[in-house]
């Protein structure tokens, strides 16, 4: 390959152009109206203009997209995550167009990207499932029939769905027909396609992933697990690597379960198994991500593995370069979405202009963004600012240096999730390793991060006063006793 274009943007898009560079490669970037000065433009070799800044008007529009690769007389697209990255039809017409997918095969995708498909693919491999129905249910009454046959509390869940979207708890009978209702409009709405189906609510899980690596030649391994229970409306906040919950027992079953699957649909490229845990640490698989992951970084510090760099020269032919016996966890990581949303206000979006942004350093911190001070975090898109990446050689020195880099992190102008992120580090659970999805739900409220940061700021208070008083204590000249210092010589 000699030209890649990367069909993303942000800081995922940059990421991704740093390894291509270093690969040395030529980047094509594209931007929206809102992208004309964003960094990932400024830093690739070319870039390429697509419209609007509504998404559905330039990220997502796939045909103006493959019309400007060809143009650009690119090798490949890399579409990062989000927009589309999962979309089985972009990937085939980008095939078909002459053009390298940086990414699984268009089956498997469309396999994966349905959990009621991706549920029938493995469960010949006798891989533990949640309890539920695996096919796509629309009557209410025979839901309720399969519901109550279940058990309250259960899950009703888009088929097609991610990211929280189309998924509903129900307690009881009588809530059943209005979330149903609900889920169903909700997914088809966002998704296009409004299939559900029913889980057993498995109450207060762990969340945990398994990265997979494949080539076109069957050869599959694992990179170990991320743990990424810390989340707020289904979606990630926190994410670390390994889990302090698994046993090398666990991890290896894990792991292979996680290969299994990547195996079941044939697949290529980088890949996530995602899987719930319960309190017995009992497994069940959950879905499979056909794309890129956004806690990524948190593998590569504990494996030392580029998984750009793989997916690439998995993408042009090349076999795996690693066997399962040849990775080692090197240490721990531990990662925290910076999102322009304000913590004491329920999560909301905090849109506005990074009056002042200066990112951490130093040895075992890494910063993966896309926006510089100055800039305004548009209202169209994500509101990830970057994100926040430590490694130690143990976990609690990574959960050290990530209250450090967090101290470190400067930005004014919006709110963001960097409070949340010291209270998650500081708080008890977390560094006990005793925590699952409800940790938002269990110990955190708005009010805990008032008190938190009341009481941060009284001990910067006292830590100052300290110093200041230790200085007057130093030996100082008096004023008004002459010396000889200030004496001109002659």
């Amino acid at each position: 390959m000699q030209k890649i274009l990367v069909a993303n943007r942000g800081e995922i898009a940059l990421r991704i152009m740093r390894t291509i560079r270093r690969m040395g490669i030529r980047s094509v970037a594209v931007y929206s109206d809102a992208d004309r000065q964003s960094p990932h433009v400024l830093f690739a070799d070319e870039a390429v203009y697509l419209g609007a800044a509504p998404s559905s008007q330039s990220y997502l529009d796939g045909d103006k997209i493959i019309s400007f690769a060809k143009e650009s007389g690119v090798d490949g697209i890399h579409p990062g995550y989000g927009f589309l990255s999962e979309n089985a039809e972009f990937a085939r017409k980008t095939e078909e167009a002459g053009i390298t997918f940086i990414g699984p095969g268009p089956d498997a995708m469309r396999i994966m990207g349905s959990k009621l498909a991706a549920k029938e693919c493995v469960k010949k491999y006798d891989i533990p499932m949640v309890p539920g129905i695996d096919k796509a249910i629309e009557d209410v009454k025979s839901a309720k029939d399969v519901a109550s046959k279940i058990g309250y509390p259960i899950l009703i869940k888009a088929s097609a769905g991610g990211g929280g979207k189309g998924m509903r708890t129900v307690e009881k009978e009588s809530e059943f027909e209005e979330q149903m209702q609900r889920a169903t409009s909700e997914a088809k709405s966002s998704f296009g396609d409004g299939s559900v189906f029913i889980e057993k609510y498995v109450s207060s899980p762990r969340h945990i992933e398994v990265q997979v690596l494949a080539d076109n030649y069957g050869n599959t391994i694992h990179l170990f697990e991320r743990e990424c229970s810390i989340q707020r409306r289904h979606q990630k906040v926190v994410e670390e690597s390994p889990s302090s919950i698994l046993t090398p027992e666990l991890r290896k079953k894990m792991g292979d379960a996680a290969v299994m699957v990547a195996k079941s649909c044939g697949y290529r490229s980088t890949g996530t198994v995602e899987f719930l845990l319960d309190d017995k640490l009992n497994f069940y698989f959950l879905e499979m991500n056909t794309r890129l992951q956004v806690e990524h970084p948190v593998t590569e510090m504990i494996t030392g593995i580029d998984l750009v760099e793989e997916q690439i020269r998995i993408a042009r032919g090349e076999k795996l370069r690693y066997t399962q016996e040849d990775l080692q966890i090197n240490g721990h990581s531990v990662e925290l979405r910076v999102y322009a949303e304000d913590p004491l206000n329920n999560f909301l979006p905090s849109i506005g202009t990074l009056s002042k942004y200066k990112v951490p350093q130093g040895d075992g911190v890494r910063v993966d963004d896309g926006y510089r001070e100055g800039m305004t975090i548009p209202v169209y898109y994500d509101p990830m600012i970057a994100k926040l990446v430590t490694h130690g050689r143990d976990r609690t020195e990574a959960i050290q240096k990530m209250k450090s880099a967090i101290k470190d992190f400067s930005i004014e102008g919006v709110s963001t999730t960097l409070p949340f992120g010291t209270f998650v580090m500081n708080h008890e659970a977390f560094i006990s390793g005793k925590f699952d999805t409800q940790f938002i739900q269990k110990h955190y409220t708005a009010e805990k991060l008032r008190e938190e940061q009341k009481e941060n700021a009284a001990n910067a208070a006292l830590v100052a006063l300290k110093y200041w008083l230790e200085k007057q204590k130093e030996i100082r000249i008096p004023e008004g006793v002459a010396t000889n210092w200030t004496k001109r010589l002659y």
